[in-house]
């Protein structure tokens, strides 16, 4: 009879502890140490997937190089963040939040490519028939997709090995289990260990697999860190679900950039991609009002145009608040420290709220300059140009830096109307500039606050 072992494990990293502990030692995480009973087995355990085919040692420069060919989606934003396609073999991990579009985007996928090629959809999530039936509000034709509802990672490999497909979904990782593990599903040895195997097929088969994760609350993808680690892309579905854009962002690629973001719409009937997002983004804005700006910023290989929004009011308190949605809350305080100390700006006694419309977030330096812009116009309640943009970093002694491509971010707002440019001087030459667009250098932000009110 084999053995059981009673032992302890962390949920979010998977730290094994013989006794219960409120606080993980090795993450830090509170409250997630949960029971795992493990039974020891007389022999060892064995993987799932063939060993029979093994390798050589090689030198690197005996390696042949073959240019493999990447396999599009048919969808021009997802190729878009996949770095032009999928590559064969590759194994790609999904998370988003519950609802938000991850297993529409990816039956809507799956319902493309298996109009030219052989693709297994195995949910763990839905039966066949409920799956079919969110197949049928989709507006392409699904009808050629193998549908497969299982959660055995056993038989789910003899499946595949039957079927043979081009292209794998699991959807999923959390549901799916291995049956040497004696963990409950969706536990970290469980993931880890699933996980494992399905990079082994992907690789061995030559199949790309998409897996499905789940995200905790702190929007991080459920289970061991190691998770991420282990795939070749990590892709992240962002959105509000009271809100019909989606963001398709891409925080891992081995085979692309990690900058680079794709917009889609939720409709009745599907995703619908966003090819001119700067448009949907400046739609809805009021032009002419105090404290909006636009500024020019750069999505992987993407320039995007998007609103900066600030509200200065007096404050109540006795410490004003500072609330950011899409910029860093810290990256505000200091951009108010500068206006305060370099301008002569008495922000001590204000609230001062920032957001950038369409619910983008903006990490790059070049978003600096708009947003003092847009803090300065709120605070003395004057308008800037509605045909104006803005493009700069700033530093703390006011001074304004120059940003990375800079020809494709003023093209790009020529491209929707734009008359004026305010950019940083040393940014000036070496390039030409678009017709029909006034671009203006700066050397601080007491020049752009000049500009921007006269």
């Amino acid at each position: 009879m084999a053995k059981t072992k009673v032992t302890f494990e962390c949920m979010a990293c998977g730290y094994q502890s013989p006794k219960w502990m409120g606080k993980c030692p090795n993450c830090g995480a509170w409250n997630q140490m949960e029971e795992v009973i493990e039974h020891k087995a007389k022999g060892p355990k064995t993987a799932i997937t063939d060993t029979s085919s093994s390798q050589k040692v090689e030198k690197l420069k005996d390696v042949t190089k073959e240019t493999t060919p990447r396999s599009t989606t048919y969808i021009k934003e997802f190729d878009r963040v996949l770095g032009g396609g999928i590559v064969p073999g590759s194994l790609i991990l999904i998370g988003g939040d519950p609802g938000i579009g991850k297993s529409t985007l990816l039956l809507q996928v799956c319902a493309l490519l298996s109009q030219h090629d052989n693709v297994l959809y195995i949910s763990g999530e839905e039966s066949v028939r409920q799956t079919k039936l969110r197949a049928d509000r989709l507006s392409e034709d699904a009808g050629e997709l193998s549908v497969y509802a299982e959660t055995n990672l056993q038989i789910i490999h003899e499946t595949v090995k039957k079927i043979e497909p081009k292209f794998l979904v699991i959807d999923s990782i959390q549901t799916i289990f291995h049956p040497e593990v004696t963990s409950a599903p969706g536990s970290v040895s469980q993931v880890r260990e699933c996980t494992q195997e399905l990079l082994r097929m992907a690789k061995s088969m030559n199949i790309a697999t998409f897996i499905v994760g789940h995200v905790t609350k702190e929007g991080q993808i459920a289970g061991p860190r190691l998770l991420e680690h282990m795939v070749d892309t990590v892709l992240y579905f962002e959105g509000d679900t009271h809100h019909s854009y989606r963001i398709l962002r891409a925080v891992k690629n081995r085979f692309g950039s990690t900058n680079e973001m794709g917009i889609f719409e939720m409709r009745q009937s599907g995703l619908k991609e966003v090819l001119n997002p700067s448009e949907m983004f400046l739609e809805e804005r009021t032009k002419n009002v105090a404290g909006s700006t636009i500024v020019a910023t750069m999505e992987g290989t993407r320039p995007l145009l998007v609103e900066v929004q600030a509200l200065v009011t007096p404050t109540s308190f006795h410490n004003p608040r500072r609330t950011s949605t899409g910029i860093d809350q810290n990256r505000l305080s200091l951009l108010m420290a500068v206006l305060e100390k370099k301008q002569g700006l008495l922000l001590q006694q204000q609230d001062a709220y920032i957001k950038v419309a369409g619910g983008v977030k903006l990490d790059e330096p070049a978003v600096d300059l708009s947003v003092v812009i847009s803090i300065a116009s709120s605070f003395s309640d004057k308008a800037t140009r509605g045909d104006d943009c803005y493009i700069g970093e700033v530093g703390l002694t006011g001074e304004v830096r120059r940003v990375a491509r800079i020809e494709q971010r003023v093209q790009e707002a020529a491209k929707l109307g734009f008359k004026r440019v305010i950019i940083p001087k040393n940014n000036i030459g070496g390039w030409d500039f678009p017709p029909n667009i006034e671009i203006l250098g700066i050397t601080n932000i007491a020049e752009a606050i000049r500009i921007a009110f006269n």
